[in-house]
């Protein structure tokens, strides 16, 4: 690539940022790191009145929290471009809309807001697109139908304008998509947009443009559905005559419903039971909170992976990687044009991966955490419940489960898996869990291997299949019908806690 690569992820702080967002944020960072170029943070926050306090501090501590770290941008320190917030930038965009004023690319409109209702409904009622277009500015108040003193007037006059681009008639737009190809819109089925407004607030499609222009941004990448605004903004550049430095355009596939049809949404999230938000949300007005999976218990390593799949693949049959991993396999070529659908299965299949990776020192903590909540913290040491992890992790999905795997490793089970009970108990129970309990107490050993052979003995010599005891057995010593390698769990519990809860079931439990 001759330009050196620029990228910037540019959200609006009007809420908590959605899964669909964080993507966007992931690719660009992959792709900027992958051509050893910059990503930076900007916040688009020109549309004021929609502005939810909290908002952006969410979105960078969402991003931090995920390790997708800016080279430059709100949150994480100035460049050269700075401010990166569009709100701070203000007095710059007048100039700018000045400028397509003065080259017949943009022109100021005085209709009130009675008036472009009125407009709207004429449209309707004759089955016309109702616009404000080549066609009907003509019939508006504008500075291309008012004569030049009487728009002077009315800008002396302090009166209320807005700049709207002037979109030039029947005019195919096409530019080439990195991810769709070549894109083509015709000027007839578009609008002119509002550019600027008269209290100095740039919109919007204005800001952005100007603003990836002056960051010097070689790459737009962004969602699907801003791929209708794109031919605005190639109409900008030209119009700027920055052309020759329009940066390439990528439009990412949407975030599909499990089920495929639509957009995914927060109310897809509720109806299903899983988060759309990187982090808990508290809404500043309603107080209603959304969740988010930090709080679900994903891990942020699960996350990028999962986002990382929404929408591309690498080509192999790799599932799990690594961030460094993933910048050196990504590639916008390899980006899906169809949308993707989000699998609830597939994300906690992620984060389960990723707890099972994770060191016994670095579970223990949640682990010593429940204990502590159970008032059970001192009665066992570290190297007990490093063990515990080493053994529960296989089975768990989240860091959070590890208490409801692996309680029975610290409390004596009250209570057995009936379904097991009444399938596997026998006439011939009682008297092989003497047997066990005898050839337990005799072990001056009590390992693995040691406890296997006592187990194998007792029995051969009640004429008992292993197959026909195994699960019960299993449950007498904890309760529950799954779990590790039921001959480690009895060498870890020890020797005296296996003989109590023989002697417990042999007292507590009738067919």
């Amino acid at each position: 690539m001759d330009r050196r690569v620029r990228v910037r992820f540019a959200p609006s702080p009007t809420g908590p940022l959605h899964i669909g967002g964080v993507r966007t944020a992931l690719y660009n960072y992959l792709f900027a790191h992958k051509h050893g170029g910059d990503f930076l943070i900007r916040i688009e926050d020109t549309d004021q009145t929609r502005f939810v306090p909290g908002a952006e501090e969410y979105i960078i501590e969402s991003l931090k929290w995920l390790g997708i770290e800016a080279s430059e941008g709100i949150g994480f320190g100035d460049g050269k471009h700075a401010p990166y917030r569009q709100s701070e930038r203000k007095p710059m965009y007048r100039d700018f809309a000045m400028q397509l004023i003065a080259s017949g690319h943009a022109y100021y409109a005085f209709d009130t807001a009675e008036e472009l209702d009125a407009m709207r409904d004429r449209l309707k009622a004759s089955n016309v697109d109702a616009k404000y277009d080549a066609i009907t500015r003509g019939t508006m108040k504008n500075s291309l139908t008012l004569s030049e003193d009487e728009v002077k007037r009315r800008l002396d006059n302090g009166d209320t304008y807005v700049v709207r681009f002037k979109l030039p008639r029947k005019e195919e737009v096409k530019f080439e998509d990195e991810i769709r190809g070549w894109v083509s819109f015709n000027t007839n089925q578009m609008d002119d947009k509002v550019l600027y407004k008269s209290d100095g607030m740039p919109t919007y499609h204005l800001a952005n443009v100007v603003d990836d222009y002056l960051m010097q941004i070689s790459h737009v990448i962004r969602g699907e559905e801003w791929l209708p605004s794109a031919p605005l903004h190639v109409l900008l550049y030209r119009a700027f005559g920055w052309e020759n430095v329009m940066p390439k355009f990528a439009h990412l596939p949407l975030l599909l419903k499990p089920e495929g049809n639509g957009k995914l949404s927060k109310r897809d999230g509720d109806r299903l039971g899983f988060p759309v938000f990187p982090l808990n949300w508290i809404d500043p007005n309603t107080q209603e909170l959304s969740s988010g999976y930090r709080e679900a218990g994903y891990l942020p390593e699960a996350v990028v992976n999962l986002l990382a799949f929404l929408g591309w693949n690498p080509g192999t049959q790799q599932e799990l990687f690594t961030l460094e991993e993933l910048v050196q396999a990504f590639s916008l070529d390899r980006v899906s044009k169809s949308g993707a659908k989000f699998d609830q299965n597939k994300a906690k299949w992620f984060n389960q991966q990723y707890v099972r990776q994770l060191s016994d020192e670095a579970l223990a903590p949640v682990l010593f955490k429940a204990l502590e909540q159970a008032e059970l913290n001192n009665s066992f040491n570290e190297e007990f419940v490093r063990k515990v992890c080493s053994l529960v992790k296989e089975k768990i999905s989240f860091t959070k489960e590890i208490w409801e795997y692996s309680k029975y490793f610290f409390i004596t089970p009250k209570e057995y898996d009936e379904q097991v009970i009444k399938k596997k108990w026998t006439d011939k129970t009682p008297q092989l869990l003497t047997d066990l309990i005898t050839d337990f107490e005799q072990l001056t050993i009590f390992t693995q291997e040691t406890i296997e052979t006592a187990y194998q003995k007792a029995l051969a010599k009640n004429e008992i299949q292993g197959k026909d005891f195994l699960q019960l057995f299993r449950v007498i010593l904890t309760g529950v019908a799954g779990g590790p390698p039921l001959f480690e769990i009895a060498a870890l519990i020890g020797k005296s806690e296996s003989i109590t809860r023989l002697k417990q079931a042999l007292t507590t439990i009738s067919k």
